[in-house]
């Protein structure tokens, strides 16, 4: 059963990615990843999965970042 074609450099454009985004994202080297998505391994479930994990990334940081402006207000009113 073939896979329809699929353009990862598209689909990782559209969502403002790159392929090095999605190797690091993903854990795989880019050379891995070129190869998956030659062999069309990759599909849009898969950068779909990637892009969830970046935006949670991103919430993450920006989390971070509003509990350390939070503890220097802290130390501000001390």
């Amino acid at each position: 059963m073939e896979k329809d074609s699929f353009d990862l450099k598209a689909e990782l454009k559209s969502i403002g990615m790159t392929q090095k985004d999605f190797a690091e994202l993903s854990g795989f080297s880019t050379s891995t990843i070129s190869t998956w998505n030659s062999k069309n391994k990759i599909s849009k479930v898969g950068v779909n999965f990637l892009l969830i994990l970046k935006e949670l990334k991103e919430k993450n940081r920006e989390l971070e970042n509003l509990k350390n402006d939070y503890i220097k207000l802290l130390n501000i009113k001390s």
